[in-house]
């Protein structure tokens, strides 16, 4: 992938954590109080099943357990844990306990994927996290245990996903909207009997309501997701991972600007440090055999130095 089209796949996948940075700001402002169970179902299941009637294409073979595997781990357990923590913890807060998933990611892509982390990402995973903790820095603030445990485990969900999407990758002739229904199906389908057995369904919804669950679904499952799957198809997962780091970003930016959260000279410091982590993060094109500097004898023979570089597939 050359420098300019690794630019752009980074800037579109960046979108999706950007997008469920808003997530924690709709939750506690849109969405029924306590449901966590309900926002994950209504936000993967419907969108699946859409996409699937669009695709009308199915997994067989090893992908039918795959999809529920990374079903389960990208979207059904994710977006629980994502949820519990939104309800239980401040917006920023609980985006940057999720935001040490890049760690997991270096320690699973090491032993799964046999990736080995280099003196930059281990440089930019500290970086990144110095950056959050600047980020969403409230001083002595008494954080709910459980919500710390759900951010935690969201964490976890997110970075394991994340190295078996780079591993298993996508089946061959299966587009990119059937691959994101198949997830997002298995997903809702996980957390469905949960949601009905535990919480059950709502007697009503507000006008709010209604609005928060189209958000989720539209933006937040179908539009985010299919960006987040096409960028762990293009890029390194560890690249991929420090790309969530946005969220936090995010997060704390609407909660500045809707939640009346106040804006400091650290905050500021740590959105920039968290910016210059996910660019060392992401990695370097491969030079060209051809730039490499000529010999000064090279000089001698133009004709020779016009002659095109051999290419290679």
């Amino acid at each position: 992938m050359n420098s300019g089209r690794h630019l752009r796949t980074s800037a579109v996948t960046a979108l999706a954590p950007a997008i469920w940075g808003s997530t924690y700001l709709v939750t506690t402002q849109w969405l029924p109080p306590d449901r966590p169970l309900l926002a994950t179902t209504v936000r993967a299941l419907p969108s699946g099943l859409v996409l699937l009637l669009m695709s009308r294409v199915l997994p067989k073979g090893a992908w039918a357990w795959r999809s529920l595997v990374l079903g389960t781990l990208n979207i059904g357990a994710f977006n629980l844990l994502l949820f519990v923590a939104a309800y239980r913890l401040p917006g920023g807060v609980a985006a940057m306990i999720m935001a040490a998933q890049p760690m997991i990611v270096l320690v699973l892509a090491a032993l799964v994927l046999g990736d080995r982390a280099g003196v930059v990402q281990v440089l930019a995973c500290a970086l990144g996290a110095a950056g959050v903790v600047l980020l969403v820095f409230r001083g002595s603030t008494a954080l709910d245990p459980v919500g710390v445990l759900a951010a935690l485990g969201g964490a976890a969900c997110m970075a394991t996903g994340i190295t078996f999407t780079k591993r298993w990758g996508r089946p061959e002739g299966v587009g990119l909207l059937p691959f994101t229904g198949w997830q997002l199906t298995a997903g809702g389908l996980v957390s469905l009997p949960f949601t009905l057995s535990v919480e059950g369904l709502p007697h009503s919804l507000t006008g709010g309501n209604v609005l928060g669950f189209g958000y989720l679904i539209v933006f937040g499952a179908v539009i985010s997701y299919a960006l987040w799957f096409r960028g762990i198809g293009e890029l390194p997962a560890v690249a991929v991972s420090f790309l969530a780091l946005g969220s936090p970003v995010v997060a704390t930016i609407l909660g500045i600007a809707f939640a009346g959260e106040t804006f400091s000279v650290l905050q500021t410091v740590g959105i920039l440090v968290v910016l210059v982590a996910v660019v060392l993060a992401q990695p370097r094109p491969p030079r060209r055999p051809g730039a490499v500097a000529q010999k000064p004898a090279a000089a001698a023979k133009p004709a020779a130095a016009d002659a095109p570089a051999p290419t290679h597939t």
